[in-house]
Parts: structure tokens; C-alpha cells; sequence
């Protein structure tokens, strides 16, 4: 059995490996950042309500996909997310890096004790797709090949948004718009999530993290899990996991693999931490796990 996992791994390495080669053409890209979602005035609007687009500059068959970078819900920075946006618009695919509002995170830092609550993380990210929907033809992206994805607390949100229908539905759109849904390193039932941080080495996390993020009580944690709302798997999924978030993400994996739906795609980073993998994506020149989220995309698209 060793040894046949051997051989597959290699063969797996090897795809992934010649498909840097296939894909080598480089495009020039461009960038367009701090795009109000809200209102053309970011004065009437939150500043965090923003995105970050970055084209690249070739003729037709562009898709999109929306970025929903890391950061607890409560300190993230659509501008860290450059790094690999560029990365994969140098590939032929747009990427949306977006922001949205914050919660507190005082467990972090005493200054961070001000912010909103879940839904509203996720109801901007509805706000941002369907201004990304609206202004598809201006920007020259494919609106008939959205993607979305995230690291982390972003992995969470695009799982939310894609399997509850409700966020997008009160922005008058569907997740049906998705042609492919790629959370990474993200956690996705909250009800675990708050038990595993409450019996750990600094049980106050599920106070000043979890409950600072999602109010208090079980059922508003269910109403805030992807793992709620699995009836609603349609849309082809990638899940990719570092090994600090291997549990959750597992989780995940075994509830999805309870239901008939099985267009899903299952990659374990186990040599890298949270944050390894989160690098490794970004700056590696040649990432195996980059390649894989452009694989994904090519294959349920009509990329050139």
C-alpha cells in the first residue's frame, strides 16, 4: 500500500509539474485598487468596503475570481492579497481581492475592540459580487465565470456564500453565478470550531474570538456554519488545507462525502503550517498549491 501511494504521489507531482510548462505564457497585468462596492464616494462609505482588481491584459475568455484574503474576520487586508492576485492574473485569470468590515479582536490587540458581526462580513462580500457582477463588461472579465474563494476566515466566507443562498439572493443574484468554489485553510462549523477554542490552551478565545465574530448561542452559530447548509451543494469545490487547520477542514470533508454530491477535489498541505501555506501561495515562484487553484479554474472554465 506504501508504495502504491508512492507511485500515485509521483504521478500527481509530475501532472502538476508539466502543467507549468503547458501553461507558461506570462500576461502583463493591470491593477485598479480601493474600488468602492458601496457607492462611487468612499467618503459615504467604509473604506474596508473596498477591492483590489488586477486584469491581465489579453482578448476574451478572462474569469474571475473573488478573493476573500484572511484574518480572523477581524484584521484582514485585501492589499496582502496582492502578492498572489498578480501571481494568477499573470496566468489569464482576473482576480477581485476584496475587503469588508471587521469584527473586534481585543485577544489580539487591546486597540482592535470595535467592529460589526456576523452577517455582515458576509453580506459585504454579497455587495462585492454583485458590483463585480454589474460591472463585468467595464473591466473586460467573463461574467459567466465567476469563482470564488479565500485563506482562512476568507475560506469560511466563500464556503458560507456559496451554500447559503440567502446572501446573494438579497442582492437579486444566486450562487448558481459560481463556477467553482475554492475555500482554503478555513474553518466551517462554527458550533466546532467554538469548542475546539474553548477547551484549548486559552479558552477565552471562544468569548473574545468566536463570540466576538458571531454573538453568542449554539443556534447562531449553526446559522453562520457552511456545514448547515450541504442540501445546497452544487458547485464544483476545491478544498485545500494546512496541517494546523487539517481537523476542520477534514470535518468538512467527511460531512460533504455524507451527501450524493461528489464534485469536490480534496488537497492536504501537510508540510506546511497556516501561515507556510498561506506564503507558499503568495511568493513561491512556482507553487504546486497555485497551480492546483488554476488547474481547478481552467478545467470548469473557457480560460485560454
Amino acid at each position: 500500500m506504501k508504495k502504491i501511494l508512492i507511485v500515485l504521489l509521483s504521478i500527481l507531482l509530475l501532472g502538476i509539474e508539466s502543467s507549468f510548462c503547458q501553461t507558461s505564457k506570462s500576461f502583463e497585468v493591470i491593477q485598479h485598487k480601493d474600488i468602492s462596492y458601496m457607492t462611487e464616494d468612499l467618503s459615504h462609505s467604509d473604506t474596508l468596503q473596498s477591492l483590489n482588481l488586477v486584469l491581465p491584459i489579453k482578448k476574451g475568455n478572462i474569469p474571475l475570481l473573488i478573493w476573500i484574503g484572511g484574518g480572523a474576520w477581524s484584521y484582514g487586508d485585501k492589499n496582502q492579497e496582492m502578492d498572489l492576485a498578480g501571481k494568477l492574473a499573470s496566468q489569464g485569470i482576473a482576480v477581485a481581492s476584496i475587503g469588508h468590515r471587521l469584527s473586534p479582536a481585543i485577544w489580539r490587540d487591546s486597540t482592535l475592540n470595535r467592529g460589526i458581526q456576523h452577517p455582515k462580513h458576509v453580506q459585504d462580500v454579497a455587495s462585492a459580487v454583485k458590483w463585480l457582477f454589474n460591472n463585468a463588461q467595464k473591466y473586460g472579465y467573463e461574467r459567466d465565470q465567476f469563482f470564488i474563494g479565500g485563506y482562512s476566515s476568507g475560506g469560511h466566507l466563500s464556503a458560507l456564500i456559496s451554500l447559503d443562498n440567502s446572501y446573494l439572493n438579497e442582492v437579486g443574484l444566486s450562487p448558481e453565478i459560481f463556477k467553482g468554489v475554492i475555500p482554503v485553510s478555513g474553518t466551517y462549523d462554527i458550533v466546532d470550531y467554538f469548542n475546539v477554542l474553548s477547551n484549548s490552551s486559552r479558552p477565552e478565545l471562544g468569548v473574545l474570538h468566536v463570540e466576538a465574530v458571531f454573538g453568542k448561542g449554539k443556534e447562531i452559530f449553526k446559522q453562520a456554519s457552511p456545514i448547515s447548509y450541504l442540501q445546497n451543494l452544487s458547485i464544483p469545490l476545491l478544498v485545500i488545507s494546512d496541517n494546523n487547520m487539517y481537523n476542520y477542514s477534514k470535518l468538512f470533508e467527511e460531512k460533504v462525502r455524507t451527501t450524493e454530491f461528489r464534485k469536490m477535489q480534496v488537497v492536504y498541505a501537510y508540510d506546511l503550517s497556516h501561515g507556510g501555506l498561506w506564503r507558499n501561495l503568495s511568493f513561491e515562484e512556482h507553487s504546486i498549491y497555485r497551480q492546483i487553484i488554476v488547474n481547478f479554474i481552467r478545467s470548469n472554465s473557457d480560460v485560454g
